[in-house]
């Protein structure tokens, strides 16, 4: 699709269309893209600025940086504000703070949890403990469930033992949910007291715990 095709379909009052243009942009270089891209940042349909959100992500240089932030903050919808946080993650740890920041001051679970993944994926493990902290203190059981989980992603990093820490003090937590998912998060774990625990909860009175806790023994 050429420039001015592209352009008529950006403007074009059908999402749809919208959309088209958004995705073909991918075949041009920032300083023409971008510019394009900006443009789109108020648009009215939120996949439209989903779409544009990913595009960011593919057209890395610094202005495309700082709207992926704009977006990250002030965008009305949780799921483009989460495509924002993933397309920031691809310009690497120099974004780890920003989602950290931005984890603190949005509390909506899907952002959070795309925030919680790709800190995990991008190796950044002082932020990924940090923010798992916070999801712990929090009142989302799903968003609790993928810190535990992102916990013991921590295995071979500095952090090992801070995580192995707070995931035996989740041990005896009254939800049957995060009880399970610690179970399946120690398996990585060599430290003496985690057999010690892991034979603790095969005596759950909860049989999914059970299971996650069997699986050890594989």
């Amino acid at each position: 699709m050429d420039i001015d095709e592209i352009k008529t379909c950006l403007n074009n009052p059908d999402f749809q269309y919208r959309l088209k243009g958004v995705a073909a942009l991918k075949d041009y270089k920032p300083e023409i893209a971008v510019p394009l891209l900006k443009g789109k940042l108020d648009d009215p349909e939120f996949l439209v600025r989903s779409f544009v959100s990913r595009a960011f992500g593919a057209q890395q240089t610094a202005e495309s940086f700082a709207a992926l932030l704009q977006i990250m903050k002030f965008d009305n919808t949780p799921n483009v504000r989460a495509e924002a946080a993933n397309s920031l993650s691809l310009f690497g740890k120099c974004a780890a703070s920003h989602l950290v920041l931005t984890f603190f001051q949005d509390d909506h679970w899907l952002v959070r949890r795309s925030i919680l993944a790709v800190l995990v994926d991008m190796e950044c493990e002082n932020e990924l403990f940090e923010v798992c902290m916070e999801a712990l203190a929090g009142d989302d059981i799903a968003t609790q469930e993928a810190a535990v989980d992102a916990l013991g992603m921590l295995v071979g990093t500095s952090q090992e033992q801070a995580a192995l820490s707070q995931l035996l003090g989740l041990v005896g937590s009254d939800s049957e949910r995060i009880r399970q998912h610690v179970a399946s998060a120690l398996k990585g774990f060599r430290d003496p007291q985690v057999r010690e625990v892991l034979s603790q909860l095969r005596q759950d009175s909860n049989h999914r715990v059970v299971a996650a806790a069997l699986e050890n023994l594989l």
